[in-house]
């Protein structure tokens, strides 16, 4: 059972107070003394804060909603909006929004965590957590030079320790073979017979587990070069073979709580929620991803999504009737608005009725005691059915019915209603068997649907990239920033440029595209 009790969200809240200080300005975050120290603070705590913060800020969902959702979920068409400053299926840039990730994870992720593998370096009593916590670095980087190329790692958070405040950004390529490397030697040294973190929100100190999810992230890391480094992402893909997670119940993912108020709650959820404004009411799935479920007769769909959520009049009361049946969902189409203007405003498109009508995220989907997934086991399964397509890796067909029945009766994890029995998987797969001829589209578009239903549209967006699968059509909206193309990187922030200038000027020019939403990260090819 992963989840955060009551006495875990008040440790995690504590410590995360003694890092949520004001850290927009990189110097102070690279050179700050953690206040956590080991003479003073338990290491295993940060454990607990990496996992948290690594679901979103501490600063209500700050880069959480501004990068998950107002862009990365709008740019796979997994969701769609009319609001105005959701910028991402109008290929607007808001450089502070797209800056958001950069600082919040940075200031919030990096640096605690990085904190997590000097205190426990060379201790005999943190054998196994200063090993998790090489994994936890290497999640949090993979992420963040995801979103943006390239970027300081080797120096990132070290300031305390090395005295630079200005830290060099490492090429993304000796990135990820530093990340490929870290996560393979820490997964190697982890002991069952060791220590046991009580603090370790994903498996509650189950070390065999976080050997599944070394393995898996390794795989997952692997994949992402299949175009710029065919021969290592195979050998790695090899490596793991048979070690990765097993079933849905090796499936990473932090399941939150109220206790410790915003600070504990799903971060998704309390944008999706509406805490911030109206997106309860003007967030929807997207036609795109909509459309795909009904054509395929996906049960998915039933579980996932409903309308009539909130009742069509000016105070958008909540509805006590929502409707989850098949035939009543509708997609909102991207690219819209509320401008009045005939060719953007909703109200013009085909099929408009009304806003209720459109299909939202079911509530057991944004519950604010409700899971954020990390990392599942049907990515990995999909991964490895990838893997051997391309390389002969075992069987792709086994791998892939393992992968789409695990994202189906996976959604049963975010709440009883969302279930879907084995037996509906087993339907749907013999409706659509896997055909060889046409593998990696099949693969990699139940890749894209399960990171969508998973709100893991960081994920959904950077296989998207990697694959060009599935084939979706960029919207045409007035003014956009990238000349009607899907965006393909974060740009960095401006505020690198006062205070990190040298490294700045060196990364930006070096962008393969130029430094903006067009630009193109190394393994984007």
């Amino acid at each position: 059972m992963k989840s955060i009790f009551p006495k875990h969200a008040v440790l995690a809240s504590a410590a995360l107070l003694l890092a949520s200080s004001c850290t927009d300005n990189f110097e102070d975050v690279n050179t700050n003394p953690a206040t956590y120290t080991q003479s003073t603070f338990d290491a295993n705590y940060l454990l607990t804060q990496s996992q948290l913060t690594y679901t979103g800020s501490t600063d209500f969902a700050y880069e959480t909603w501004r990068g998950n959702l107002i862009h990365c979920s709008l740019f796979v068409q997994g969701m769609a909006t009319v609001i105005s400053y959701w910028a991402g299926d109008k290929y607007l840039l808001n450089e502070g929004y797209t800056a958001a990730y950069w600082e919040k994870s940075y200031s919030e992720q990096v640096k605690s965590v990085t904190d997590l593998v000097e205190q426990t370096r060379n201790k005999p009593q943190y054998k196994n957590l200063h090993q998790m916590a090489r994994i936890m670095r290497a999640l949090i980087m993979e992420r963040i030079t995801d979103l943006y190329g390239d970027v300081p790692y080797v120096e990132a958070g070290q300031g305390y320790y090395t005295g630079i405040i200005t830290p060099k950004y490492d090429k993304q390529e000796d990135i990820y073979t530093d990340l490929l490397k870290e996560v393979s030697e820490a997964t190697a040294a982890l002991d069952p017979a060791a220590d046991i973190s009580a603090n370790d929100v994903f498996f509650k100190g189950n070390i065999q587990q976080w050997q599944r999810f070394g393995n898996s992230l390794i795989l997952r890391m692997a994949m992402r070069l299949t175009k710029v480094n065919e021969a290592t992402a195979k050998q790695y893909a090899t490596q793991v073979q048979g070690k990765t997670m097993q079933s849905n119940a090796d499936n990473a993912f932090v399941m939150h709580d109220v206790v410790g108020g915003r600070t504990t709650q799903n971060r998704n959820s309390q944008v999706l929620l509406g805490d911030g404004g109206q997106e309860h009411y003007y967030v929807k799935w997207s036609k795109t991803f909509i459309d795909y479920l009904k054509t395929n007769n996906d049960p998915r769909l039933t579980r996932i999504a409903v309308t009539r959520l909130y009742t069509s009049d000016a105070t958008k009361t909540p509805s006590q009737t929502p409707i989850s049946t098949f035939a009543a969902q509708k997609g909102l189409p991207n690219g819209r608005d509320l401008s009045g203007r005939p060719a953007y405003d909703v109200s013009t498109a085909p099929d408009y009725t009304s806003m209720p009508d459109y299909s939202s995220p079911s509530p057991g989907m944004i519950k604010r005691n409700g899971p954020t997934f990390v990392l599942t086991y049907a990515e990995s399964e999909l991964l490895l059915a990838e893997a051997a397509q391309r390389w002969g890796l075992g069987s792709a067909v086994a791998h892939y019915n393992a992968g789409v029945t695990a994202a189906m009766t996976g959604l049963s994890q975010y709440d009883a209603t969302l279930t879907i029995p084995a037996a509906e998987a087993t339907t749907y797969l013999a409706a659509h068997p896997y055909n060889a001829g046409n593998g990696l589209e099949m693969i990699n578009t139940q890749y894209w649907a399960h990171t969508n239903t998973m709100l893991d549209f960081y994920e959904s967006w950077s296989n998207w990239r990697r694959t060009g699968i599935p084939a979706l059509k960029p919207v045409v909206y007035p003014n956009n920033a990238t000349n009607g193309q899907i965006p393909r990187r974060f740009p960095y922030p401006t505020a690198e440029i006062t205070s990190n200038p040298n490294n700045y000027r060196a990364a930006s020019g070096a962008v393969t595209g130029g430094d903006n939403l067009t630009g193109r990260v190394w393994w984007d090819k």
